[in-house]
């Protein structure tokens, strides 16, 4: 198996981190029970055996990032030699009285600590002990293995529909697939380096857009700004995503706006809670934007951009808000992902591999002169999914916290609902759970409850939410 050369972003993800700034993506999977056992299946699987045993064939779990020689100050994914699964693969018996806020408990104490960056980047946790035998599993990848396509791709590797496609080997385990390099051949240099030429002048032009949208002051960063603590707090949300779309039928725009706006009027209730000020200005959120081509997930690396969008949290009307975003999205639509300051990852690609191993911890508090907090979706396969036979039920994605943020809003889609997903400085937002309920009533806002249901037809596990960018 060969070594592949850590693509730019992935070394800026890589060298960004810090101790108390962990930068791997997360998501709490919530599974019912096990089917009941029968003659042709006398007893529930070794749930513990067949995750470890599905997570080792996936060739990337596999692979631990080493120095390389040239380019210099590069790294390169290389296979582990000693890898053992184990080491990565673990169960934890929760009270089973109420499993799942047990669970979300325990995922926000795992979450604050780093993955060991001389193995492979990444952890999984069996959480059991639920009476009815249903489960969870926490997932842990650092930013640097995936981003979020690509980690839904990684981490899919798991369930029955995805594992039962690989081929057998004996003992029932499927066998790893050979890890293959994505480094270019001879025949592609060329254009590659006609593109980088090409891309020069973009690096040139979002460089600007980044200087022109820094900001100098905290008049809307005081109650999402915070230094790090080191410590997490994650909450969960569940909506129904078909009165996300009957608020979008009837408002115009995308689901993705009816999110974002949701997310704003949520901020806005918290903030009144706290007993708060509003701020002086709208808070600023970065949309993460996947380049990857429509249906392609399996490219190395991360492959992202962004757009910029504020949050219109000093509007009290929630039907303007939702209109202040979808012009927001509208114009960063236009735009495209390759331009603008929400193209700040872009610049990565331009930077030569020393920049990134010695200029992240002088670029680590940059985020926050651009955007006060993350807000991103993550698509999920369309298809039920399980594990061992049990269904999954819900999934909870988690997104990193920047330096100097003390807030990160992911969501997924799956079975009829968007699960949202908070992450936040556990001193600087004691409250998610607060934040979480404001979500909910924000929605009772916009799609009250007394509206007759029903007019939206069901959807199918894991349909993705359309028009998003």
């Amino acid at each position: 198996m060969s070594s592949e050369l850590l693509a730019p972003l992935d070394l800026a993800f890589w060298h960004l981190e810090s101790p108390a700034h962990p930068l791997h993506l997360g998501a709490l999977a919530h599974f019912g029970p096990p089917p009941a056992p029968t003659a042709a299946d006398p007893g529930p699987p070794d749930l513990l055996s067949l995750l470890a045993c599905r997570a080792a064939a996936v060739p990337r779990l596999r692979t631990r990032v080493r120095d390389v020689l040239l380019p210099v100050g590069g790294a390169a994914w290389a296979p582990d030699p000693d890898f053992d699964v184990h080491r990565h693969v673990h169960e934890i018996a929760l009270p089973g009285d109420d499993f799942r806020a047990e669970a979300t408990r325990l995922a926000a104490t795992l979450m604050e600590r780093p993955v060991a960056r001389g193995l492979p980047p990444w952890e999984m946790y069996l959480l059991s002990g639920a009476p009815d035998g249903s489960f969870a599993v926490l997932v842990k990848l650092h930013h640097a293995l995936a981003d979020g396509m690509r980690a839904v791709a990684i981490g899919a590797g798991i369930f029955d529909e995805i594992a039962g496609g690989r081929r057998a080997a004996p003992g029932g385990c499927p066998r790893p697939v050979p890890h293959r390099s994505w480094l270019p051949g001879p025949g592609r240099l060329l254009g590659l380096a006609r593109d980088r030429l090409g891309d020069l002048g973009r690096a040139v032009e979002v460089g600007a857009s980044v200087v022109r949208a820094g900001r100098l002051d905290a008049r809307a960063t005081a109650a999402l700004a915070a230094e790090s603590s080191g410590t997490r707090r994650i909450a969960t949300a569940t909506l129904p995503l078909d009165r996300i779309h009957r608020i979008r039928r009837t408002s115009g725009g995308t689901a993705n706006d009816v999110l974002l706006a949701l997310v704003a009027g949520a901020l806005r209730r918290w903030i009144d809670g706290r007993g708060l000020p509003l701020p002086g200005a709208d808070p600023r959120a970065l949309v993460p934007v996947s380049r990857r081509r429509p249906g392609v997930t399996a490219g190395p690396g991360n492959s992202l951009s962004g757009y910029l969008v504020d949050l219109p949290v000093t509007e009290p009307d929630p039907a303007v808000r939702l209109a202040a975003v979808r012009r927001a999205m509208d114009r960063n639509k236009a735009a495209g992902p390759h331009r603008g300051a929400g193209a700040v990852a872009l610049l990565a690609d331009r930077l030569h591999p020393l920049a990134h191993r010695f200029g992240a911890p002088l670029a680590s508090g940059a985020a926050r002169l651009l955007f006060d907090l993350l807000v991103t979706q993550v698509p999920l396969p369309r298809s039920a999914l399980s594990l061992g036979g049990a269904p999954l039920q819900a999934l909870f994605p988690m997104a990193p916290l920047a330096r100097g943020q003390s807030l990160a809003v992911a969501m997924s889609p799956y079975g009829g609902n968007v699960h949202v997903g908070l992450v936040a400085d556990g001193v600087a937002v004691p409250d998610p759970d607060a934040l979480a309920a404001a979500l909910t009533a924000e929605l009772d806002l916009l799609d009250p409850p007394e509206r007759a249901p029903g007019r939206t037809p069901a959807r199918t596990p894991g349909e993705a939410v359309p028009d998003t960018p």
